[in-house]
């Protein structure tokens, strides 16, 4: 079964120096009909306008992963990282015991889009951690993010697994985890998956769905969540 969400039912916030859309309820936007999927709580689009960002402020217990789609994020934590993150580059925090970070666009000229997301973990209290990796060049389905790293991505606290797609007018298959519940998010581009069009922005819930048949015409850039 695959239940599609299309970009435009999103939550939407609009601050001036920010623009996001919200996958599931988050802030001031709330709907009990969207309060995440499984383990996945958050998948926040931004638009973050030049010399504008976040300011410093506390995370706990959570897994925060950012995924930059256009211009930089200047990033600083308690943990003593500051580092400044490209279009392709992903971060994963664990939050753990508690961090503070800041997160700005560091740009004068140049807008931020990148996706923020957040996945409960199936541990709490643990040390909070740190790291990042460029996936700009990877192309096909890749595994960028997973519980304990396996297959060298990087590490969460999850029984869960984060795929990235990137496709040019190419067909192919995924088979699923028998028990598994996925969920799929366009960043960019458009896909059919199992016979359902999705364009940028939409997501989809799915479950028992054996294989998954991705038709890709022209180009995508997705992210495929397998969750608990």
């Amino acid at each position: 079964m695959i239940t599609l969400r299309r970009s435009d039912d999103r939550g939407h916030a609009n601050f001036g120096w920010l623009d996001s859309r919200h996958t599931f309820s988050f802030a001031s936007y709330y709907d009990p009909r969207h309060m995440g999927v499984s383990a996945l709580r958050v998948i926040n689009d931004d638009w973050v306008k030049p010399g504008m960002g976040f300011d410093t402020h506390p995370h706990r217990d959570m897994e925060i992963i950012s995924y930059v789609l256009a211009g930089s994020i200047e990033h600083k934590d308690t943990m003593g990282f500051h580092t400044v993150l490209k279009a392709g580059d992903i971060q994963v925090m664990s939050a753990g015991i508690g961090i503070r970070h800041s997160e700005y666009n560091p740009s004068q000229t140049e807008e931020l889009n990148f996706l923020q997301i957040w996945i409960r973990p199936n541990v709490s209290g643990v040390e909070p951690g740190y790291q990042e990796r460029n996936f700009a060049h990877s192309k096909g389905i890749t595994l960028v993010a997973s519980g304990y790293g396996r297959e060298d991505s990087l590490p969460i606290n999850q029984d869960a697994s984060l795929y990235k797609l990137n496709f040019e007018q190419e067909s192919t298959r995924f088979e699923t985890v028998p028990g598994k519940t996925y969920y799929l998010h366009i960043a960019q581009g458009s896909l059919v998956v199992n016979g359902t069009e999705m364009s940028e922005g939409d997501g989809a819930m799915i479950t028992d769905e054996s294989l998954l048949t991705l038709d890709i015409e022209d180009s995508v850039d997705a992210l495929l969540f397998e969750l608990p």
